[in-house]
């Protein structure tokens, strides 16, 4: 949650921080500053959106070539000018801004009262831009050595940016259990909560990792631990393009994001599937076939969307692979004292890779012993780098706050790991595995498919953009996609949805079924599909709206349902991947019937790195 960017070299600052927070508002659009540094240290800063910041016409706006940005997502605080960042001390010397939250801010407010502080906001980063100025005062500390006391009394999550005034040529920034990417340039350096606002300017990026000082300067970064021992940052090749991170003649990056899928699969097949010799490459697979072999348990931890994936996966990998699997929310997870063993497996599903509860839940485990396999799309995020191996998703950047290619890179990824194992572990039979093979190459072209038929999925969306409610039915392995497809809509639109296992309708749901009801059902053709043809008949004979999911070449669903969405053909195991597709489409264009910002729904950010 949240978005930082900050910029110190020979170009104006203000145009690139600007541009930087409206490519990074996705984490957070409460509200929105700037500080800049000129003579001193000058801030703007607003509610609502980053476009407010558009306004600020003071001459230091053309002059500065230091400065820092933030876009918020609120957390202690209502949105407002005042909750905004950045913040600034009581002696007007160091200002601030914070992605994260500080666990004990209330005890050190009562610290800072006591001693005559006072605040203009609500906000946790208030209160420790001025526990550093107190701890600077108080022992004549530098701002670098200030931050590195201040910081080892700080509970919580956070990264930092500090400007001092007297100081016009440093910035100083510290990570812990939030992103942090540092854009190294020739006289300048860029950073950021992610890559998207620096890969228009470097490919050359260092990751901060946690307990880690940046000091930096336009012609270099030191790096420090908080023991003060310095470290040799290591810098890294983004391989990210501008063009990815652009919509590309979409109107919103949602819809683009939907029509990339086609080619976001391709890229995470790539190098991975071989169907002409039907050959399967999961390098971080291979290089612990034992551990997944042998494993008793596999323990899948996630939140969101990536929970969705991983319900999907349970169904794959206890069918391929006849091992026990669990589903677990990561934020439960790591509360509850799990049993962990040692040579237990757990898999680690994170678009962000930087997902908070999920990386304590990892840290935890990683503790008693657990392998921890991390599927994520970002790379060098916190839990690719945390996790023993892993694979990504290649499914490039995701803009649009509810994820629709991650979900479906996701799948791909867990699939192919279910059928790579299955094989070794002589589960599946080698004529499945090649069917299996031929199956995913087939993919990204059905998918294709399923977009060309958007405008009839848009007509669908128009007919029940007005709905207060929707019913989400599945089976088998359609269940978690009717999950995700509520999801999606209660995202995008604000409609109440529910997802359910369709066997379980009986069980209460059906008591809301009316004429007014439309219930959505993922039907494609299964060893589920003459359960959900009764099921059908079920919600028809009390007057409800049927909206159905169903394989090209059926005829019987059609008959019955008020509106069809059709999909190719496929296999079972991977019908997830082409059923999600419609409920994203319809998703979209209900919220756009709206009048809904779609990419930017309210009260939610792309990534949850805060509780």
């Amino acid at each position: 949650m949240c978005g930082i960017v900050a910029y110190i070299g020979a170009q104006k600052a203000y145009p690139i921080i600007l541009k930087g927070l409206k490519r990074l508002e996705y984490r957070g659009y409460d509200s929105s500053g700037i500080a800049l540094y000129g003579e001193q240290i000058e801030t703007y800063k607003r509610k609502g959106r980053v476009a407010e910041l558009e306004v600020w016409d003071e001459k230091i706006t053309e002059t500065a070539t230091v400065g820092i940005g933030h876009t918020r997502w609120a957390t202690h605080g209502e949105p407002s000018d005042a909750n905004a960042h950045p913040h600034t001390s009581n002696n007007g010397q160091l200002t601030l801004v914070h992605n994260g939250i500080i666990e004990n801010y209330a005890s050190l407010k009562q610290e800072l009262v006591q001693k005559g502080y006072t605040f203009k906001s609500e906000t946790d980063t208030e209160v420790l831009v001025n526990f550093i100025e107190e701890i600077q005062k108080n022992n004549d500390y530098s701002l670098e050595e200030a931050m590195r006391v201040a910081l080892k009394r700080v509970v919580g999550a956070y990264v930092i940016i500090v400007m001092e005034n007297g100081f016009p040529n440093r910035l100083i920034a510290a990570r812990k259990g939030s992103p942090l990417v540092i854009g190294v340039g020739e006289g300048e350096h860029f950073l950021a909560s992610d890559a998207s606002p620096i890969i228009e300017y470097t490919k050359k990026v260092i990751y901060v990792n946690d307990y880690e000082l940046a000091i930096i300067s336009k012609d270099e970064i030191i790096l420090k631990n908080l023991g003060n021992e310095p470290i040799t940052p290591y810098i890294q090749q983004l391989d990210m393009e501008l063009a990815q991170i652009e919509k590309g003649g979409f109107d919103h990056f949602m819809l683009k994001e939907i029509f990339d899928q086609p080619a976001s699969l391709t890229d995470c097949l790539r190098g991975r599937l071989d169907s002409e010799n039907q050959i399967l490459t999961l390098a971080g697979i291979d290089q612990h076939l034992s551990i997944f072999t042998e494993a008793k348990r596999i323990v899948i931890v996630a939140c969101g969307t990536s929970w969705h994936a991983g319900l999907v996966a349970e169904y794959m990998i206890e069918a391929l692979c006849r091992i026990p699997v669990e589903v677990e929310y990561a934020s439960e997870f790591r509360y509850r004292n799990p049993v962990i063993n040692s040579g237990d497996v757990i898999i680690a599903i994170s678009q962000s890779g930087e997902t908070a509860d999920t990386l304590v839940a990892l840290e935890r485990a990683k503790e008693q012993g657990a392998f921890i396999f991390g599927v994520v799309n970002a790379v060098g995020s916190s839990i690719a780098r945390l996790s023993h191996a892993g694979a990504y998703t290649h499914a490039g950047p995701e803009i649009g706050v509810a994820s629709t290619k991650a979900f479906t890179a996701q799948l791909t990824v867990l699939a192919m790991m279910a059928i790579k194992i299955g094989l070794e572990k002589k589960t599946l039979s080698v004529s499945e595995y090649k069917r299996y093979l031929a199956e995913l190459a087939l993919i990204p072209d059905k998918v294709k498919t399923i977009l060309g038929t958007h405008q009839a999925i848009k007509k669908v969306a128009i007919h029940y953009a007005a709905a207060r409610d929707f019913l989400f039915l599945g089976r088998g392995y359609n269940f978690p996609v009717a999950l995700e497809g509520a999801l999606k809509l209660k995202e995008i639109s604000y409609i109440h949805a529910e997802g359910y296992p369709a066997a379980e309708m009986k069980h209460g749901p059906i008591a809301l079924v009316d004429e007014h009801l439309p219930v959505l059902f993922i039907a494609t053709k299964d060893a589920y599909y003459e359960k959900i043809v009764s099921n059908i008949q079920e919600i028809k004979a009390r007057k409800g709206k049927v909206i159905a999911v169903v394989s090209a070449d059926d005829t019987l669903i059609r008959s019955m349902a008020d509106h069809v969405m059709e999909v190719p053909e496929v296999d079972e195991l991977l019908a997830p991947l082409l059923s999600v597709i419609p409920t994203q489409l319809l998703s979209y264009y209900i919220g756009v019937e709206l009048g809904l910002d779609v990419d930017k729904p309210r009260n939610l950010a792309k990534s949850v790195t805060v509780e």
